[in-house]
């Protein structure tokens, strides 16, 4: 929720009223911004008041935290996601073979290039990742999935949700359908574009799935991972409000990828607030689906567990 100018003098009338001291607000980069904003009125009107952030987000795009609460467990569902609804064009053949799925990450590709945690051969799903940080060129997905049905006889591809051409948001001639408070403009599915022009080009079907809201709350999919990691910086929170911090946000800090080891710290909500943390390009998928080990190493304790990677969920017969 975005606090705009005059929503302060109400909030501070209310935070008063119960003599809340500490104000802990969790959320993503726009969060730390109204963080940011609520510490400045407060100390504008004199009023002392601790602003403490803890990040959540799925996009995983909070700068100077390893990763946020949240990430892993959406990141679970759409690497499973992509590759069952891969076996599932597989099996449709003819009637069905070819399948976009829309992710959300509306300015980084995190999200999106998890897809790919299960692939291991060229057949398997995904056979193209579209994500914000790589301009999107409609002829190399085309080659992508056209030589993916050629060969196999279906083809998957994921997008996230504001990929971009050279000209701008994808497909768009159209105004933005939804604008959010934050001003960030939703525009029209690439996933559904996408759609029109595989079958337009290949002349067969091709269905487009947007998992939306679901891919963020579907309690099953929850990582182990992030129920622990959550409480623990839900605890260093309140740490830091007895420490008396103020205008922070606590972070986690990666020290071992091997064996997976982490640490609770902090930083402050102005190195925070309003940027973005894009995905490494390192991390960055190719134009047949695969992504890197270091991103899969980076993955792989944040999906929790029981993770089947070492062997095929499914046999080929």
């Amino acid at each position: 929720h975005k606090l705009f100018p005059n929503d302060m003098e109400p909030l501070l009338k209310t935070l008063k009223a119960h003599n809340i001291r500490v104000l802990h607000i969790i959320g993503g980069n726009d969060s730390a911004a109204t963080g940011l904003s609520v510490s400045e009125a407060a100390r504008a009107d004199k009023y002392e008041l601790q602003v403490i952030n803890l990040p959540k987000t799925i996009d995983n795009d909070i700068v100077l935290t390893d990763h946020s609460p949240g990430y892993g467990s959406a990141a679970r569902f759409i690497s499973q996601a992509t590759f069952g609804v891969g076996r599932d064009a597989e099996a449709m053949g003819i009637n069905s073979p070819i399948c976009i799925i829309e992710v959300m990450g509306r300015d980084s590709g995190w999200l999106a290039t998890a897809s790919s945690f299960y692939k291991k051969t060229d057949r398997d799903a995904p056979h193209f990742i579209g994500i914000p940080e790589v301009i999107f060129s409609e002829e190399s997905f085309m080659i992508s999935i056209e030589n993916a049905y050629r060969n196999y006889g279906y083809a998957v591809a994921v997008v996230s949700e504001k990929i971009r051409s050279g000209e701008g948001n994808l497909g768009r001639e159209n105004p933005p359908t939804f604008t959010d408070a934050f001003g960030h403009s939703y525009f029209e599915s690439p996933g559904n574009y996408l759609s029109d022009l595989v079958e337009k080009r290949l002349g067969v079907r091709c269905r487009w799935e947007k998992p939306g809201s679901i891919q963020r709350s579907l309690m099953d999919a929850v990582s182990t991972t992030d129920r622990e990691e959550a409480y623990e910086l839900g605890q260093k929170a309140i740490e830091m409000a007895r420490s008396e911090m103020n205008e922070v946000i606590v972070t986690i800090i990666r020290s071992d990828n091997k064996k997976y080891q982490y640490s609770i710290g902090s930083a402050n909500l102005k190195d925070v607030a309003g940027k973005i943390k894009y995905l490494p390009e390192n991390y960055r998928p190719n134009e047949e689906g695969y992504t890197s080990d270091s991103f899969k190493s980076y993955l792989r304790p944040l999906l929790g567990n029981p993770i089947h990677d070492t062997e095929p969920i499914f046999n080929l017969l």
